[in-house]
């Protein structure tokens, strides 16, 4: 029986294996590298559709510069899978990525010298790699800089200010556009367009290619191509308008294959000896190699781990109560068919927010602006300002980009828009990055905001029906995944304006919380009357801004200890909204306020994982409720809390 080959991607430990194989290698290794990717995503989840797209690409970056020297700037760096199994990243750190001691779903500059730029964001790489090239040029250190950047980066305002400054902050740098026509959905709006007449244009691509031909066969006409002259540009135009990017005044090249070895090495190299800011239009088909991920592309640009056979979800029996993002979805949806005033905005996150259900059932009441954050907030707060309500829905840890257009042009005006952030809290996998741990912090503080944080599926739909009755800039955050499975009610309820809700009454003292935080402040309660012989009260706050204070007030009067639980970073968060007000009204009562330290969170295996390793567990919380009782209240019995709390 013949022994089989060696594996090639074993044989990889650094980027100068790569370029030690020969060239005849590297479609075997390709092959590998994508078993690699589907085989490891399909038992952690990740972004496997992109990283199937830049495989090729990837191999021919790193045969043709060198990393760590030359900088490698990845745009929201999703698709960095490859880039780390070709840089020493293999084993077990890989096959634990995006899990508890792997490696990060994104670029990190903690986790490798190779990575130049930590990212998670769309829109970054090119304003990043511009300022990386003009650090070099001042230290005249003479290495490449790279950008790639995919084609759904360009609808990001920071991708076309960082465009408009190339040439005028440096005069060398490498902007790779990797163009699959997806961010996570379809890409929409005129640059798509403009991109697409690009790949398409028969007279454009026919005059590219026939000129390269005409000038190899003159005298001189190698060099001209190796150093990207002006005449071969100034005749392009004769025949065909230049590019976008030539306006800009970075060389343009391509389109080309993004999966052909000869092509990539031949226009890869003609960068690396350009002398000016150079485009290379690279065509790549997102999720290539894996049937699954090219018929279903949005559903494997980030998928939770699936049946490499099939292609389908793991999880397995029966299916559990919807997710936050589907009840918003639906909700919308009714509220919009009775109301044509409603209209639901996106920023190139249908399906993650819950708007596809809109986009497919009222499509005329549906915008998706691509990655656009700050434009769909300025887009929600034109369309208020002339009588609509508009539902912008965007994820906590991405609404944070809009943040000068919410204070300056929303809520400074009292526009009526709806903000629904969705991933407040943990992304547990994703880590630091996609965390929603911020927003409680930075919204409260804005005048005119009224911020909002359900317990339940059916208490989110009373908010938003609430808000779309309220005269002013509402924002309702919620976590990732599953509700509690509460029943709906048929006809939603105007909530009262700022007025908590007693969940649990209590005698020692009270635990005041919101949002996902809820049904452990119940089990803490639980757990201190049976095991503890304490009677502890719950109250959902509901509301961040407003506090219902006149409450508050009444409890502090009441209870030598006030606990506030959070879902959101201590600094300037809710704990600090209360005690502010205790403090203001000269209330005595002692504080402990329990949520997120003042770090940033990395990946993990789960919600539950991360809470237990930064003190938010059960146990933890007891541990840090018991050692702060004011003298006189007293546990009435023992108890271990690690043993007795369910965590």
């Amino acid at each position: 029986m013949a022994e089989s080959s060696p594996s090639l991607l074993s044989g990889i430990q650094s980027p100068d294996d790569v370029k030690g194989l020969p060239f005849e290698k590297l479609p075997a290794l390709a092959r590998e590298v994508r078993e690699t990717l589907i085989q490891t995503t399909s038992l952690n989840g990740g972004h496997l559709g992109p990283n199937l797209g830049v495989v090729e690409l990837s191999i021919m970056l790193h045969r043709t510069f060198s990393t760590p020297r030359d900088q490698f700037v990845f745009d929201v760096s999703h698709q960095g899978y490859v880039h780390k199994l070709l840089t020493g990243r293999q084993g077990e750190a890989f096959a634990k990525i995006r899990q508890s001691e792997g490696l990060s779903g994104f670029l990190n500059r903690e986790e490798s010298d190779h990575d130049s730029w930590g990212a998670g964001h769309a829109g970054t790489a090119l304003a990043a790699a511009v300022g990386m090239a003009a650090a070099r040029d001042r230290k005249n250190t003479g290495e490449h800089v790279v950008a790639l950047v995919g084609d759904a980066a360009f609808t990001c305002g920071i991708t076309l200010e960082g465009l408009n400054n190339v040439t005028a902050a440096t005069k060398r740098l490498v902007v790779i556009l990797n163009d699959n026509e997806w961010s996570i959905d379809k890409n929409v709006g005129a640059i798509s367009k403009y991109l697409n007449e690009l790949i398409t244009n028969p007279v454009y691509n026919r005059m590219h290619q026939d000129m390269e031909s005409f000038l190899k066969k003159i005298p001189g006409g190698d060099s001209l191509i190796r150093m990207g002259s002006r005449t071969k540009q100034s005749a392009k135009n004769i025949i065909a308008p230049s590019s976008i990017f030539e306006k800009f005044g970075l060389r343009y090249l391509g389109p080309i294959d993004g999966h052909d070895f000869e092509e990539l090495e031949k226009y890869l190299n003609f960068c690396k000896e350009s002398t000016e800011p150079v485009v290379l239009h690279v065509i790549t088909k997102k999720g290539k190699g894996y049937d699954a991920a090219l018929g279903s592309p949005e559903k494997f640009h980030g998928t939770s781990p699936f049946e490499i056979k099939t292609g389908q979800s793991r999880k397995s029996g029966k299916a559990g109560p919807p997710a936050y993002q589907d009840v918003m979805g639906k909700a919308l949806v009714r509220f919009a068919r009775n109301d044509r005033q409603v209209v639901g905005i996106t920023a190139a996150m249908p399906s993650g927010t819950g708007l596809s259900y809109l986009r497919d059932t009222l499509p005329d009441q549906y915008y998706d602006v691509g990655i656009a954050e700050e434009h769909a907030v300025l887009f929600a707060g034109g369309l208020a300002a002339r009588g609509m309500k508009p539902v912008c829905a965007i994820y906590s840890t991405f609404l944070q980009r809009a943040f000068d257009p919410i204070i300056h042009d929303i809520c400074l005006q009292n526009l009526n828009v709806l903000f629904c952030l969705d991933r407040a809290g943990l992304s547990p996998n994703d880590g630091a990055t996609h965390h929603g741990l911020f927003d409680l912090s930075y919204l409260r503080s804005i005048p005119n905001a009224m911020v909002l944080a359900p317990k339940d599926e059916d208490e989110l739909v009373d908010m938003m029906w609430t808000a779309l009755n309220h005269n002013g800039p509402v924002f309702i955050r919620y976590p990732r995944g599953a509700g509690l499975g509460v029943q709906i009610k048929e006809t939603p309820e105007i909530l009262p304006h700022g007025k908590a809700e007693i969940l649990l009454r209590g005698k020692d003292f009270s635990i005041w919380t919101l949002g996902a935080m809820i049904p452990t402040a119940l089990e803490l309660a639980d757990h201190f009357k049976k095991e503890l012989g304490l009677s502890v009260g719950v109250v959902n706050a509901r509301s961040v801004k407003p506090l219902d204070e006149k409450l508050l007030s009444r409890q502090a009067g009441e209870f030598p200890l006030l606990v506030t639980l959070e879902d959101n970073v201590r600094a300037g968060g809710f704990g600090s909204a209360v005690g502010e007000a205790l403090l203001d009204r000269g209330h005595p009562t002692r504080l402990l306020r329990l949520g997120w330290p003042d770090r940033f969170v990395e990946h993990g295996n789960s919600v539950e994982q991360l809470r237990a390793e930064n003190g938010l567990d059960n146990p933890s919380l007891l541990r840090k409720i018991l050692e702060n009782l004011p003298e006189g209240l007293t546990p009435k019995r023992h108890s271990t809390p690690s043993a007795t709390v369910k965590s």
